[in-house]
């Protein structure tokens, strides 16, 4: 799936540990970080003390079931994005975690092929609902969102976790001048040093553009900061 960008990280929630390993060997495979709960009340604290992009959840859990864990991140106004994986086929359960907020439901068994078809689309989905697009192209680039993969001349290039947060604030004001500040403050959280960022927009150039020093992509704006091209 990735470049060396910090990976999408998915919550699997289910009380039967062969499912919780049957599920991280795919989703590993396609370069999503995985974090294990095995009860309600665990999948609430390791969200409280982790960033999870997409959650998979069993309804029938020991203690706190599935259906409460929904209601409970839905009360709060989490947008996290809940796929349902569920033993029950009786359609009063299904309608009653889509009621409650679930985002999508499969019912076991399951293909892995779809349930990561699903995956894609509920990420694809929560970063329209955040306003950004789920894929960028411009000439020779080409940025995969959802699973944070960047192309230049269809081959892939590998971005360091930081050149991908840089990356990702540019596309997401695409067409838009940024101040050093701004960049400054979003993607390194207050560091003051200009020439720490330009350091950091060179080497991203030397990695996106067919001739870094006569970028097409990343634009400098001079004095003020840069700006990604926006798509024609």
């Amino acid at each position: 799936m990735t470049s060396e960008a910090v990976p999408l990280t998915i919550l699997i929630v289910d009380d039967e540990p062969p499912i919780r390993r049957f599920l991280r060997t795919a989703l590993d495979s396609q370069g999503y970080r995985v974090i294990e709960a095995d009860s309600g009340e665990a999948a609430l604290a390791e969200l409280g003390r982790n960033r999870i992009d997409l959650l998979i959840l069993d309804l029938g859990l020991p203690g706190m079931d599935g259906f409460s864990v929904i209601e409970r991140l839905r009360g709060q106004g989490s947008a996290l994005p809940i796929i349902v994986l569920s033993s029950r086929t009786d359609e009063k359960g299904k309608v009653a975690a889509l009621d409650l907020g679930a985002d999508d439901y499969l019912t076991k068994p399951f293909g892995i092929e779809e349930l990561l078809a699903r995956v894609r689309a509920a990420l694809r989905h929560r970063l329209q609902q955040q306003g950004e697009r789920p894929m960028f192209r411009d000439g020779d680039l080409a940025v995969d969102l959802v699973r944070r993969v960047v192309m230049v001349q269809d081959a892939e290039v590998k971005l360091t976790p930081r050149e991908y947060d840089l990356l990702r604030l540019l596309i997401a004001h695409a067409g838009k001048v940024l101040t050093h500040k701004f960049i400054l403050r979003e993607v390194w959280g207050g560091e003051t040093d200009v020439q720490y960022l330009r350091i950091y927009i060179r080497t991203l150039r030397q990695k996106i553009e067919a001739t870094p020093e006569r970028p097409q992509h990343i634009l400098t704006e001079q004095g003020v900061g840069y700006r990604l091209r926006a798509p024609d």
